[in-house]
């Protein structure tokens, strides 16, 4: 594995938004995950640009799936839910429930660095402040 730097460099803060969407599984429903599997998986190849990341969630410890996660980019909440509602696996009924949250990436080696030059930077985020105000100092 090529060595990383000590300290996360400063990159440019995504230009769109992320959304983490998390699908927990109905008891019962590895059949419908099954059945479902190469529709899915097709559907998140043609799409697989929109992908922060993906993939299937268990509880610690155990084998079976329980869920699955998605960081998708899109340009706003209706956005995400349409990609989504392509996918095979939400169409079928196989998840119990599905939560949508607005994620902002800040840091790690998906970005390849950090959006902050320093504390100062981010204060206003910290304190409740606009999300969207790129001006105090983040990259952009």
């Amino acid at each position: 594995m090529k060595k990383l730097p000590e300290q996360p460099p400063c990159v440019p803060r995504p230009s769109q938004k992320c959304y983490l969407v998390t699908c927990l599984d109905k008891p019962g429903s590895s059949g419908l995950r099954s059945a479902h599997l190469a529709g899915h998986l097709n559907h998140v190849e043609k799409h697989w640009q929109r992908y922060l990341t993906a993939g299937p969630i268990r509880n610690p410890g155990e084998d079976a799936l329980m869920g699955s996660v998605f960081l998708v980019f899109a340009d706003s909440l209706p956005d995400c839910k349409a990609l989504m509602e392509g996918d095979p696996y939400l169409t079928c009924g196989m998840y119990e429930s599905i939560t949508y949250n607005e994620l902002s990436n800040s840091i790690g080696l998906f970005l390849g660095g950090k959006i902050w030059e320093n504390v100062e930077t981010l204060a206003h985020r910290a304190a409740g402040g606009p999300t969207d105000d790129i001006s105090k100092g983040l990259n952009s």
